[in-house]
């Protein structure tokens, strides 16, 4: 049990780091105090749509660009990764100062690839968007008296045979007033007594602004390309521009300009900054089924408590009975009965391909950790929608350093079904290091030559290729070997019974084994009964069982994706955006199965070595 006690310590010891954050606030997440007047830049993001998945860059279409040049924002790993491309835009805005009738630009005549590529993406349903203040732009439509909510807005519209593009932006900033300088008062909370960061020049006790909605409406106006020649950017339109959204004007042509220009308004709000997601989380684009969800895990729990009773009634009432009798008629049953009893000089016979059950298991607890570890900074607070790329950011840190532990769990499983032997550890751990990561690496660079080809901002870029192949040699493959030197030092878990040289020779079953292995999926946290259930028909292979036992579970969530693609995702346009649905589904049913797979094993480990200490068989 010595290697159970030490993986409480770990657990302990990532909750003791994990208080170390509650004397920071969030990057990125802390609120900014501006004052009338004070210059407020809007950025741009990818453009997106639901349709192909593949992210393009803002200015790849022909927009305004901002005088002083496009310039990237800080970007942090996780965005790279998941394709934001946060630029600076051409937007203004002076904060509480409505304006309208805002000249931006006229472009230039737009060429047969301008004109293609714009039809091209209003056809695929590409989405712009925009953020203020960290908060992307929000867009209300109605429908049935209802308003429904959506990030971003359309690049144009088709309507019959011509494409419209919407050139005129009607923006809403939502800011609450407040004249506090504690922390605490704003935010409503009671655990901070600091100065809000205030942006511009801005003395003690004057009113300032925090910015708690942005809102957009997309209009597509009809401009007068002469007038528009004469104004320079930020100048005021000569006539007035009224923006009806279910109106479009503005349509494209090859060899024609295109004029842009926007309006911005702000109304103060009742909604306080600590609450400016909250409209965020009920979009109906990115609805999560709770109801499913929940039905789904009361069923499985319900079923696998019921399974789990009967299941620890018959052992104990197994272990009872046996050890109610005299040692002759113990000898006597023995020679009598069949059962798992029977198996006792071959249950923890080594398996088939150890060193690899060890690697998938090492990997499969690096995986878990990192989930749970990810799952307890994200309920803390440390990982919210306002730190963009934090997510994706933490989650590949947490996985290497947590590449200890798999080093660990690795090296010190090896050691036991070898009963202690140190010889060649380090070739496992290297394998560790190497497996997972190394498939990943392989699918993940499968897609990215994909997503070059289509000059899509997910494409991850070269450099940033190295850098994640230093930060895999340079840091998780050390750890985990660092990990695995802890293991091999570590004391083996001992069996508590010999195993013979000979192995018994396994009955004819009924049906193949294989068989309920997979089908254990349905269930994929009932593998100590399919393990009990194999050693009571004297099948003492259980250790690859056990493991896609649970493991399996992946098979139905790779088959559920494959539905979900044909029946419920007719419109992914392309060949490239189904093969990168299919390689990311891929990806992640490679996790599920190692973590699944890690928790079936080390609980049919557990409940063998319990099963066969709790008797005295000779």
């Amino acid at each position: 049990m010595a290697f159970f006690d030490e993986f409480k310590i770990w657990v302990l010891f990532i909750c003791l780091v994990s208080q170390l954050g509650h004397g920071f606030y969030l990057p990125g997440s802390y609120p900014h105090k501006y004052v009338v007047g004070d210059t407020l830049s809007v950025k741009v993001n990818s453009i997106t749509s639901v349709e192909t998945e593949i992210p393009f860059s803002y200015y790849s279409l022909p927009f305004c660009k901002p005088e002083e040049g496009v310039k990237d924002s800080a970007e942090n790993l996780g965005e790279l990764l998941v394709g934001d491309r946060i630029e600076n835009s051409p937007y203004r805005f002076k904060m509480n100062t409505n304006e309208s009738e805002i000249f931006l630009c006229q472009t230039k005549p737009l060429s047969n690839e301008e004109f293609r590529l714009m039809k091209k993406r209003i056809d695929e349903m590409y989405q712009v968007n925009v953020i203020l203040d960290n908060l992307p732009a929000i867009r209300y439509t109605k429908k049935n008296d209802f308003y429904l909510r959506w990030t971003g807005y359309p690049v144009g519209i088709k309507v019959q045979d011509k494409y419209y593009v919407f050139n005129h932006l009607k923006f809403t900033v939502l800011v609450h007033k407040y004249e506090e300088t504690n922390v605490a008062g704003v935010m409503g909370t009671g655990d901070a007594a600091e100065m809000i960061p205030t942006v511009g020049n801005s003395g003690p006790g004057i009113p300032g602004y925090m910015v708690v909605g942005f809102e957009v409406v997309p209009c597509s106006i009809q401009h007068n390309a002469e007038s528009a020649k004469k104004l320079k950017t930020y100048g005021k339109y000569p006539s007035a521009i009224k923006c009806e959204p279910t109106i479009v004007a503005m349509s494209i042509n090859e060899n024609e300009p295109i004029a842009f220009s926007y309006e911005v308004s702000f109304v103060e709000s009742d909604i306080k900054w600590p609450s400016r997601w909250d409209a965020y989380l009920k979009m109906e684009g990115a609805k999560v089924h709770w109801f499913s969800i929940l039905n789904s895990l009361m069923v499985i729990i319900f079923l696998a408590g019921i399974v789990l009773v009967i299941f620890l009634r018959t052992v104990r009432r197994d272990l009872t009975r046996y050890e109610e009798l005299d040692k002759e008629a113990q000898a006597q049953m023995n020679e009598e009965l069949s059962g798992w009893k029977l198996v006792v000089a071959d249950v923890f016979r080594a398996p088939s391909n150890p060193t690899l059950l060890c690697v998938m298991v090492g990997d499969g607890v690096q995986i878990l950790g990192m989930a749970v570890v990810t799952i307890l900074f994200a309920a803390l607070g440390f990982m919210s929608p306002a730190s963009r790329g934090t997510l994706l950011t933490g989650m590949l840190f947490f996985y290497m350093f947590l590449g200890i532990a798999a080093g660990y769990v690795a090296v010190r499983l090896w050691r036991t079904i070898f009963c202690g032997n140190q010889k060649g550890w380090v070739s496992v751990a290297w394998r560790v290091a190497c497996f997972f990561p190394g498939i990943a690496f392989l699918i993940l660079t499968t897609l990215n030559f994909l997503l070059w080809g289509s000059h899509s901002t997910g494409a991850i870029p070269f450099s940033l290729f190295i850098v994640l192949i230093l930060l895999w040699f340079c840091i998780s493959v050390p750890l985990t070997l660092v990990g695995g030197y802890f293991g091999a030092k570590a004391p083996h878990i001992e069996y508590p019974v010999r195993t013979n040289q000979i192995p018994r020779e396994i009955p004819a079953q009924n049906y193949p084994s294989w068989l309920l292995v997979l089908g254990a999926g349905t269930l994929p946290f009932v593998s100590l009964v399919l393990t009990y259930m194999h050693l009571c028909v004297e099948d003492y292979k259980w250790w690859w069982k056990s493991f896609f036992a649970s493991g399996s579970v992946a098979i139905y969530i790779f088959l559920y994706s494959i539905n979900y693609l044909v029946f419920d995702l007719k419109s992914l346009n392309g060949p490239v955006s189904a093969t990168l649905y299919l390689g990311y589904s891929l990806f992640m049913v490679l996790a599920i199965m190692l973590a699944t797979g890690t928790v079936g094993f080390l609980s049919s480990f557990w409940f063998v070595h319990y099963l066969f200490s709790s008797v005295k068989l000779d």
